[in-house]
């Protein structure tokens, strides 16, 4: 590895364990946070609902994992602003759990919606997380968004094989560039 690399790795760690040098959030951190954290509660209460209205097994396993996740990063980002002296959003109330064979039909949503809803979220939130990393000037602030990001990654891949299986997978029309034969 190149000697540059290290001295990056270092300068890192260091900057983490250096209180005199932390800096206080600037407001790009602040938003990229206050949102983050907002879409995460959203999504806690989308798969809450979720978990309420499927019947397959593999879909409603992925949910409770998401959840989890979901869950456990609001907490972590609630714990991080409330120490930086930030407010939290507002949150959705949490939903009841219920049993979705008492759902009518027409009234809850499908297997497909549920999944590309989740995927959705999950995209959005990699994206939110990247671009917060990107925005941060403190490295433990870059280093928590970039673990976000690297536990949506995860669950979105495994979403996205369950999707393919199931065909619930929404994949828009291929591109053939002009001259090229069609296969």
């Amino acid at each position: 590895m190149p000697k540059h690399v290290f001295e990056a790795l270092i300068n890192v760690f260091h900057s983490l364990f250096d209180e005199e040098n932390k800096h206080l959030l600037h407001v790009g951190e602040v938003m990229s946070c206050w949102t983050y954290l907002t879409v995460l509660e959203e999504s806690v209460a989308l798969e809450q609902l979720a978990i309420n209205t499927t019947e397959d097994k593999e879909l409603n396993d992925l949910l409770h994992k998401t959840l989890d996740v979901c869950s456990s990063q609001a907490a972590r980002l609630k714990v991080f602003l409330q120490q930086e002296g930030i407010p939290l959003p507002p949150a959705s109330e949490p939903k009841p759990f219920s049993d979705p064979r008492a759902i009518p039909l027409g009234a809850k949503m499908t297997d497909t919606e549920i999944s590309n809803l989740v995927g959705v979220k999950l995209a959005a939130g990699v994206s939110l997380c990247a671009s917060g990393a990107a925005q941060s000037v403190r490295n433990d602030v870059g280093l928590m968004f970039f673990e976000f990001q690297t536990e949506l990654m995860r669950y979105g891949a495994i979403l996205k094989s369950i999707m393919k299986k199931r065909g619930w997978l929404k994949v828009p029309p291929y591109y053939f560039p002009p001259g090229n034969p069609k296969s």
